[in-house]
């Protein structure tokens, strides 16, 4: 397939390409994602950004997980978003551009960023934008002698939340991280040792979606690349310690006025801070939360994060029913304190945030235009609750593996109707082999318990 013909840039893109050129930047990342949300692309010399900003750079999509073609069909090409310029803080001679895919210059059904557009595009014909921020849970680990790590040896503590001196001990490392996320003008205005060891959070400013799912993807790059540069790994595994919490990435979620920008779930007169819109909102995720987890929760060590107990610090942090409540963190859905958004905990730092966006956003629209009641809030602790009580509360469970959340995503109309028939059938595929795969695989566990037991 031959380069598209190539315009003359608008005055917009000639400013960003001297602005860039003015920045020393020699080269630029037209980038996009595959099914797991991971960086793909080809690196182009910023003499042929025009080519570039007008689709010349091509993939075969059979060579990847996910980007459903077959070898013989059309490449597909990536156009770059120009408003995603970020220039690596790492190594500012690159600059990296999140890109929608098209084929045969139209876009590319199945491209991930293209479907959350889409229900973006839903989101706004309501006249409603949608806001969205996300925390960031992940492990900072060395390589040893007997496996991995935390990088502190002073990090052993069974109850290892909010501990200072192994956050001081991992100083460097996490400063460089904060340091580049500020440089970005991401607005970090937290970070913190999580429950595990080797484990931290940084929490920054929310923003509209679609630049939020950009964020998240290039944070996972970006953290990679920063903690090998220190001889470290940064694992965004959702659950590596078998008795130790996993790592989260709560969407924090809400819907504000196209026009005016004025947060449509606030409302200072309920109880918990929320709408009636939110709640409507709350309604339709939960109607759909089987389906939805499925894309937030997309990998078989998943599964492993939602339980119910497991944590060396007791009850888990992840939630295992589908139900809503207040600041309680019990519930797959909690209005947090001061209301005004609705935060989903059942999603984790494996997450293809395109895909999972268009998910829980699609819900929560069907919700709205349904008028759907999510029920009175529940401010108690789930956890314990027996499941004959949860059952007699009409309260389900989520999926307990990845088999049965592909399922439910399979048998829910909503999943392709965010994803396109298309990209439905690849990530039922997908997934299903996946667990497949997972399932039929002798483990350490097998081996060590029935090998020389009967």
């Amino acid at each position: 397939m031959a380069y598209p013909d190539i315009q003359p840039l608008s005055p917009a893109l000639q400013a960003l390409q001297h602005r860039l050129e003015q920045q020393g930047v020699k080269y630029a990342l037209a980038s996009f994602v595959d099914i797991h949300g991971l960086c793909k692309g080809k690196v182009v010399p910023l003499s042929h950004f025009d080519r570039m900003m007008q689709g010349s750079e091509l993939f075969t999509g059979a060579a990847l997980d996910g980007v459903p073609q077959a070898i013989n069909d059309d490449e597909v090409g990536t156009m770059p978003d120009p408003d995603s310029a970020t220039v690596l803080p790492w190594n500012p001679e690159v600059v990296w551009f999140a890109s929608d895919l098209h084929l045969v210059g139209q876009p590319f059904e199945a491209c991930c960023r293209t479907i959350l557009k889409r229900a973006l595009d839903q989101a706004a014909a309501m006249g409603y934008r949608f806001n969205l921020g996300i925390e960031t849970e992940f492990f900072i680990l060395k390589d040893t002698e007997t496996g991995f790590g935390p990088v502190s040896d002073r990090d052993t503590l069974a109850k290892a939340a909010y501990a200072i001196p192994t956050v001081l001990d991992n100083y460097k490392i996490l400063d460089t991280i904060v340091s580049a996320m500020n440089g970005l003008g991401w607005d970090v205005y937290s970070f913190d040792h999580e429950d595990a060891q080797g484990q931290f959070e940084t929490d920054f400013t929310y923003c509209d979606a679609l630049k939020m799912a950009d964020r998240l993807t290039f944070f996972r790059l970006m953290v990679k690349e920063l903690a090998r540069a220190q001889g470290y790994f940064a694992s965004f595994m959702p659950k590596p310690y078998a008795n130790q919490t996993g790592s989260g990435a709560h969407y924090n979620m809400s819907l504000a006025d196209l026009e005016t920008g004025k947060n449509l779930f606030e409302d200072p007169t309920d109880p918990c801070g929320l709408s009636k819109l939110g709640y409507h909102f709350i309604a339709g995720v939960l109607k759909h939360a089987k389906a939805i987890v499925a894309v937030t929760c997309p990998t078989v060590n998943s599964y492993k994060r939602l339980v119910r107990q497991g944590s060396m610090s007791g009850f888990t942090w992840a939630p295992v029913y589908i139900c809503y409540g207040n600041n309680n963190r019990t519930n797959m859905l909690r209005i947090p304190l001061g209301g005004g958004r609705v935060e989903c905990r059942a999603a984790d730092i494996s997450t293809n945030l395109y895909l999972g966006a268009a998910m829980i956003l699609a819900a929560g629209l069907e919700g709205i235009r349904e008028g759907l009641d999510p029920g009175a809030p529940h401010t108690e602790n789930m956890y314990t609750y027996s499941l004959a009580e949860l059952e007699a509360m009409n309260i389900d469970l989520l999926p307990r593996t990845l088999g049965e959340a592909v399922s439910a995503f399979a048998a829910d109309p909503l999943s392709e109707a965010v994803m396109g028939p298309l990209m439905y059938k690849t990530y039922v595929d997908f997934k299903t082999q996946e667990w497949e795969e997972y399932h039929s695989h002798v483990s350490d566990w097998e081996l060590q318990r029935y090998l020389k037991f009967f």
